[in-house]
């Protein structure tokens, strides 16, 4: 599996070689990194909040999804079996709410659409960690996964848009990379939790903050839907 799973890595000397650059990406180049760090540094306070933005967005998706299987073993004795089988369904209301709520950030914009599936997740907390019986927990696990991955499928475009033209090739990964750095002790954390309030709090009350910390955030955030990456040529005005 590992070696297999490298073989696609070999695509990066293709794309290399023979995929031309961006256009956006050769109007707003950059003459060197630091000069792209630079810019970084001068728009500190919009890097941090993509940060905190990451970092609980990483809360959100690994709080939600690492620790369920076992909590399902653990709490409901579902077999090995019936625990891959819940990942699979769960996974499919990922793509779904991806999907759908990516659409609908074309028109309701992001932050309200993102606030929107955070909510969603929110609702379904007392299925998705309460629940008595499989048949809900599966509801409960899919309507999560549709909202927190709905969340997810926005994320990619609005870290474009609110990054700066010479930095949009490294704040987005950036951020992402230091929001999971920051987010590393997730499991551990409701795991500890699970010794004193129990598993089913342990990851309800760990999302419930999760999520409302995260719709804050959002909601007094920035918003550049829409935003061209390319510079537009001026055109000449007739006297």
């Amino acid at each position: 599996m590992f070696w297999l799973g490298g073989l696609p890595a070999l695509l990066a000397f293709y794309i290399s070689a023979r995929v031309p650059e961006s256009e956006a990406w050769k109007q707003h180049r950059a003459p060197s990194t630091f000069a792209v760090l630079k810019i970084v540094a001068t728009q500190w306070k919009s890097f941090l909040y993509l940060v905190l933005l990451m970092t609980f967005m990483m809360f959100l998706s690994h709080g939600t999804q690492d620790l369920y299987p076992d909590f399902l073993g653990t709490v409901h004795h579902l077999a090995p079996a019936g625990q891959s089988y819940m990942a699979i369904l769960y996974n499919i209301g990922a793509i779904t709410g991806a999907i759908i709520f990516g659409q609908l950030s074309e028109t309701l914009g992001r932050r309200v659409t993102m606030i929107c599936s955070l909510v969603l997740a929110l609702l379904v907390i007392p299925l998705w960690a309460f629940g008595s019986t499989i048949a809900v927990l599966a509801i409960g696990a899919f309507l999560m996964q549709a909202g927190v991955q709905g969340a997810w499928g926005i994320i990619p475009v609005h870290l474009s848009e609110l990054s700066a033209d010479e930095t949009r090739g490294l704040v987005p990964g950036l951020s992402y990379q230091l929001g999971i750095l920051i987010a590393a002790p997730t499991n551990s954390v409701e795991f500890m939790l699970r010794g004193h309030v129990g598993y089913q709090w342990a990851l309800a009350g760990f999302e419930i903050i999760t999520i409302a910390v995260l719709i804050v955030t959002i909601a007094l955030g920035k918003e550049r839907k829409g935003r061209s990456f390319h510079r537009t040529a001026e055109i000449p005005v007739s006297t």
